[in-house]
């Protein structure tokens, strides 16, 4: 039984460091149940460890800014405040869309859904903390 029981243990620690502890498993954007992540996530770093985790998904006609606090920052137990947006392109001037911010230390935050499928676009997230610290990441553009 023991044998079995560190079995099983070694197997989830496996998981763990295949799949990334503290890394964001979001799947789908609030009112949009058929979202998909579109491009690779972004990492802003605190200190030299990830902070926040930045992805951009789309679905149901609109993009979506998604931003995610790792537990090692969570752990620190810093107030903070999120911000989630999405960067859009039209011609020469690139424009803030659907931004959402949220006090209180929030886990997790989506911006709105954004009408921007039909222009290059670029999730961003950022967090902010104490005498003006920040941390902050954005996704490569995708249009």
């Amino acid at each position: 039984m023991m044998r079995k029981l560190l079995c099983a243990t070694g197997v989830a620690a496996v998981a763990l460091a295949t799949f990334g502890a503290g890394s964001a498993q979001a799947e789908t954007a609030p009112g949009c149940s058929s979202t998909v992540q579109i491009g690779a996530t972004a990492y802003g770093q605190y200190q030299g460890q990830n902070a926040i985790s930045v992805k951009q998904f789309k679905g149901c006609g609109k993009n979506w800014s998604y931003v995610f606090v790792w537990q090692s920052f969570r752990d620190k137990h810093i107030q903070y405040s999120l911000s989630a947006f999405v960067n859009a392109q039209y011609d020469d001037a690139e424009l803030v869309q659907g931004e959402v911010d949220k006090s209180g230390s929030p886990v997790e935050l989506w911006s709105t859904g954004t009408d921007t499928l039909t222009v290059c676009t670029q999730a961003a997230g950022m967090m902010a903390f104490g005498n003006e610290n920040v941390v902050q990441a954005q996704t490569g553009w995708r249009c």
